[in-house]
């Protein structure tokens, strides 16, 4: 998915953006926008990181199947 943004303002530490069509407002870090001001216009790209997601997942998976093997083993 693409969309555009425009950096509405800064507040403190963040940069408000009003994002899409909708213009749907995102506060976002400003120290990842260096050299942007205000009224500047991003474009941004989301995509889902299909394999950080299953990694993420696994990493769950097997800490929950820790937790199940330590609570068996109290419970004897």
């Amino acid at each position: 998915m693409r969309l555009k943004a425009v950096i509405d303002r800064f507040e403190g530490s963040k940069a408000v953006l009003l994002a899409g069509e909708q213009e749907i407002g995102v506060n976002w870090p400003s120290e990842l926008l260096p050299e942007a001001k205000e009224g500047d216009i991003l474009a941004i790209e989301i995509t889902v990181d299909v394999e950080a997601t299953q990694q993420a997942r696994a990493e769950i998976d097997a800490l929950f199947e820790q937790i199940i093997r330590q609570d068996g083993n109290n419970n004897n």
